[in-house]
């Protein structure tokens, strides 16, 4: 690109570092990375537990785990909905 040329989308270019967009969407919508963490702690929990897992069948164990993880995330999406909706109607309401 030629020094005389103007950039298309000069918002897009002055940000170019990966860091800077993550931490942007992660300002933007603050509950699915808790969602994203949640759901890794707890499949790290379940797989921390497998060794001590007892009697119980293998598949059993991996369907609680998955229903706990999924749970979690599934909770911290309707917490992040439900917090938009807030800011957007109640927050700044249009008259």
């Amino acid at each position: 690109m030629s020094p005389s040329q103007e950039p298309v989308f000069p918002e897009y270019e002055t940000e170019t570092s990966q860091t800077s967009k993550l931490i942007k969407k992660f300002k933007e919508t603050p509950f699915v990375p808790i969602g994203m963490g949640g759901f890794f702690a707890v499949v790290a929990y379940g797989l921390y537990k497998l060794k001590h897992r007892g009697d119980m069948k293998m598949s059993l164990h991996l369907i609680h785990m998955r229903v706990a993880a999924q749970g979690f995330a599934v909770g911290a999406l309707t917490c992040g909905v439900l917090y938009s909706m807030f800011r957007e109607y109640v927050g700044n309401p249009k008259e």
